[in-house]
């Protein structure tokens, strides 16, 4: 696939939903904040931040990595008119404070897995949806929270033990210098990995893709390049799905393996592909994305029988 700035794209237009917020990227992010909730819990020497929107019953979202909560800006609203969204900074990343070393997957699901205990009402159950890197920890958190976990979603996940399509090399922002130089390396990035269709990174994708990853200070794709989510699978009481982008450049030519590694786990495992969408499926194919979560969680639970 052609990097973004070398096909002389021109950027597409903020998505509709988020443009009607504001006319800048900072200004949609600060609109969507200032509805949360921002709570604190612990994290090595200092906080972990998360933040909730809305009531109901707890949907918790882990994003990926070199990430922020950011990367669930076009699924928060529309879920929190009917379940409480809450949506963390993954240790390490955003604006959370740095995880103690050596990071693992167990160690950073452990600190989210205690941040939880903190900040949920006794006796909730959670559907947690874990992307890309947040899948990973979000497997292990799953696997914690025992019977309090309704339902576990999968997005983009790593940590399968499965490999990796070509694809391009990233390139390194820090070599760039501040600037359209640099942003311009950011668009590269985001049309290599993120998205399936580089005609479709808009002002705000970029923003957001510049900000969190030059706050990223958790080398996550050591661990997403394990097979520790896989591990933790099986000990999943909740029900488990999936959704990949039919187009995700990490999983390209062998997404369908991803489903069976879930179904190996739990036989009635749902996965759902997003044709068209990349990497980032929850803001590449939102709407799509988000008609598709609704659907998995509206599911009956793990185990109960269904209409024939």
């Amino acid at each position: 696939m052609a990097a973004a700035t070398d096909a002389g794209l021109a950027p597409a237009p903020i998505p509709s939903d988020l443009a009607a917020l504001g006319a800048a990227p900072a200004a949609i992010i600060a609109a969507i904040e200032a509805q949360s909730t921002r709570m604190l819990t612990p994290c090595g020497e200092g906080d972990l931040v998360w933040r909730a929107w809305g009531a109901g019953p707890p949907l918790v979202l882990f994003h990926g990595g070199y990430g922020s909560w950011t990367h669930w800006i076009r699924t928060i609203l529309p879920f929190a008119a009917r379940h409480r969204v809450i949506a963390v900074d993954l240790p390490g990343l955003g604006e959370s404070a740095h995880a103690p070393e050596p990071h693992t997957a167990e160690g950073l699901a452990s600190i989210l897995l205690a941040g939880l205990d903190r900040i949920l009402f006794p006796g909730e159950t959670v559907d947690l949806v874990g992307f890309s890197f947040g899948g990973v920890l979000g497997g292990h958190v799953a696997a914690g929270l025992g019977d309090r976990l309704g339902h576990f979603v999968a997005v983009g996940a790593g940590g399968l033990g499965l490999p990796r399509a070509d694809m391009e090399p990233l390139r390194s922002w820090r070599a760039a210098e501040p600037g359209e130089a640099r942003l311009a390396v950011h668009r590269d990035n985001l049309a290599i990995l993120m998205f399936a269709d580089p005609r479709r990174i808009d002002p705000l994708a970029l923003y957001l893709q510049q900000r969190n990853a030059e706050n990223g200070r958790v080398k996550s794709p050591v661990i997403s390049r394990t097979d520790t989510l896989r591990q933790a699978l099986p000990r999943i009481r909740g029900r488990l799905s999936g959704i990949w982008g039919g187009e995700d450049n990490v999983a390209r030519g062998n997404i369908a393996v991803r489903g069976e590694v879930l179904r190996a786990a739990q036989a009635d495992a749902a996965f759902a592909v997003i044709p068209g969408a990349g990497h980032w499926v929850a803001y590449e194919a939102a709407e799509e994305f988000n008609a598709t979560l609704a659907s998995l969680l509206d599911a009956a639970p793990h185990g109960a029988a269904r209409p024939s």
